[in-house]
């Protein structure tokens, strides 16, 4: 279950599920922001679940899908696996990536310093 495999609209469908907790495929039609045929977000869930994520259970003449990985986990899978790949293992390459590419406030660079401050030592090298 490698959320970094999933496509971009899988993600999407997924990220509603994390949202609501569930959806039938007529549910999720009706939520996506971009506007897709019932008989794809069908074949999306059903790869979905094909891929570990969700599991389906029927609900009347429906199926209710559920998100079987938390959406937290997802993203520490998918972040450890772009560290690695583009960041050639770096947390601080990428740190440095955001902080450039984004333009954050005064505001926001000092609650990142907090938070880097706040981190307990894992005993690693300075």
């Amino acid at each position: 279950m490698d959320p970094v495999s999933l496509g971009e609209r899988e993600l999407d469908v997924m990220t509603l599920l994390w949202q609501h907790s569930s959806g039938t495929v007529a549910e999720v039609q009706e939520q996506l922001s971009t506007p897709l045929a019932y008989t794809t977000v069908l074949t999306i869930l059903r790869n979905l679940e094909a891929k570990g994520f969700v599991r389906r259970e029927e609900e009347g003449r429906a199926h209710r899908y559920f998100p079987k990985v938390k959406q937290r986990a997802a993203q520490k899978r998918a972040l450890s696996r772009l560290i690695d790949t583009l960041f050639l293992g770096s947390p601080e390459a990428l740190l440095a990536q955001l902080v450039d590419d984004h333009d954050l406030t005064p505001d926001e660079l000092r609650r990142i310093a907090k938070r880097i401050s706040d981190a307990p030592d894992d005993g690693g090298t300075p």
